[in-house]
C-alpha cells in the first residue's frame, strides 16, 4: 500500500476580501461605454446568456442534473461528453452565467486550447474593469497573476472570464457572466460606490445541496481536463468522498489549512480509518474559491496539485466540499491495473 501526499505548495487562494467603498468613484469618472470590448456571439456558450429555459433546452437539450449554487442561481449540468462539458446558470428563468471546457465546446470568439498570445494580441486586457449597474458604480482590480491566469473582458452587457493554463500558455476553459453575477461572486478585488448586491443568505439545507453539487462538478471538470490530456477518466468513490468531506469540514471548523489534521492525521491515516484499500493515493486541498470551475483551474495552475490531477495511475476520486473548503482524494485502488 503506497501513499503519495500532494503537499500544499503555496496554492494561491482566490480573492475573498470585503468589498471596499470608494467615495472617489464618481459616476462621471467611472462610466465606461459597456459596448467596449467584444460583441456577444450569436452562437456557442456565449449565446446562452439572456436565454430563457425553453431556448436553453432547445440549444443544449435536457441537463444531466441541476445543482444549486451559492449565488442564487441553479447550475444546469451538461456532462454526457467530457470534451463538451457545459454548465449554464439559471436565475428567474434566464441564463445569467455559463461555463465551458473541452475541445468540442463552442466558446466563440475564443477557442479552448487557444494560445494566450493570440488572446492578448486580439483583445484589450486591462488591470481595472469598471461599470455601472442599477445606479451603482463598480471597479474590479486585477493583480498581475489575475491578468495572466484569469483575465476578464467585457462582452456587450456581459463579461468573459478566461481561465489560462500557465503550463501550456493556452485557454483552459471560459466563463461568461452578467453584471449581477460577477458582482455577487466578486472574483477580484472590488471597489464600489452605491448599493452593494450581496449573495443570498444560505440555510444549512442550502449548503448541503450546494456542496453535493460542487463535489460532482469537481469530478466532471477534473475528468474534462484528464480527457484533454488523454488520461483515464476517474470513477467516483463514495467512501473516499466521505473521507474528503470530513477533512474539509475539519479544516473549516478547526480553522486550519493543511493536509494533516491534529485529530485525524494525514491522508493515509484517514483512509486507513475508513477501511479503504488502495495502492497509491494523493490529495488536493483549497479554500475560499468561488466555485468548482475556479478551484479546479486553480489546482491545474499549481505544480504539485496539477501532478495529482494528471497522474495516470489514479483510477478513482472522492471529493468533499464543506462550504468554501475543498478536498480531492485520488486513489489507485488495490489490484487496479
Amino acid at each position: 500500500m503506497g501513499y503519495n501526499k500532494e503537499e500544499n505548495d503555496g496554492l494561491v487562494i482566490e480573492q475573498n476580501s470585503t468589498p471596499k467603498v470608494d467615495e472617489s468613484l464618481k459616476k462621471d469618472s467611472v462610466e465606461q461605454n459597456i459596448s467596449e470590448g467584444i460583441e456577444q456571439p450569436g452562437q456557442g456558450v456565449a449565446a446562452l446568456l439572456g436565454k430563457d429555459i425553453d431556448e436553453l433546452k432547445k440549444m443544449l437539450g435536457n441537463p444531466s442534473r441541476v445543482d444549486l449554487s451559492a449565488y442564487g442561481f441553479h447550475w444546469w449540468i451538461f456532462n454526457t461528453d467530457p470534451d463538451q462539458y457545459i454548465q449554464a446558470g439559471v436565475l428567474n428563468g434566464k441564463v445569467v452565467t455559463a461555463y465551458g471546457i473541452g475541445p468540442k465546446v463552442d466558446v466563440l470568439p475564443f477557442k479552448i486550447g487557444q494560445p494566450i498570445e493570440e488572446v492578448f494580441s486580439m483583445n484589450v486586457i486591462v488591470p481595472e474593469v469598471t461599470f455601472e449597474y442599477n445606479g451603482s458604480s463598480y471597479k474590479f482590480e486585477l493583480s498581475e497573476q489575475d491578468m495572466n491566469t484569469r483575465p476578464v473582458i467585457k462582452m456587450g452587457d456581459y463579461f468573459v472570464q478566461l481561465y489560462i493554463d500557465k503550463f501550456t500558455s493556452s485557454v483552459s476553459s471560459i466563463r461568461y457572466m452578467d453584471k449581477e453575477t460577477i458582482i455577487k461572486q466578486r472574483p477580484y478585488e472590488m471597489v464600489y460606490r452605491g448599493t452593494l448586491i450581496e449573495p443570498p443568505v444560505l440555510s444549512e439545507g442550502d449548503w448541503v445541496r450546494i456542496e453535493a453539487g460542487l463535489e460532482k462538478q469537481i469530478l466532471d471538470i477534473t475528468n474534462a481536463i484528464r480527457s484533454r490530456h488523454e488520461l483515464q477518466l476517474l470513477e467516483w468513490d463514495e467512501k473516499t468522498a466521505e473521507v474528503a468531506y470530513a477533512h474539509s469540514k475539519d479544516m473549516a471548523i478547526e480553522d486550519y489549512f493543511s493536509h494533516e489534521s491534529e485529530k485525524y492525521g494525514d491522508l493515509s491515516e484517514r483512509l486507513k480509518a475508513a477501511d479503504i484499500l488502495y495502492e497509491v493515493a494523493g490529495e488536493n486541498i483549497a479554500a475560499n474559491y468561488t466555485d468548482a470551475p475556479a478551484v479546479v483551474e486553480g489546482w491545474l495552475n499549481s505544480e504539485s496539485h496539477r501532478e495529482a490531477l494528471l497522474n495516470d495511475e489514479f483510477s478513482h476520486l472522492g471529493v468533499g466540499v464543506y462550504q468554501k473548503h475543498y478536498t480531492q482524494n485520488f486513489l489507485k485502488m488495490w489490484n487496479q491495473q
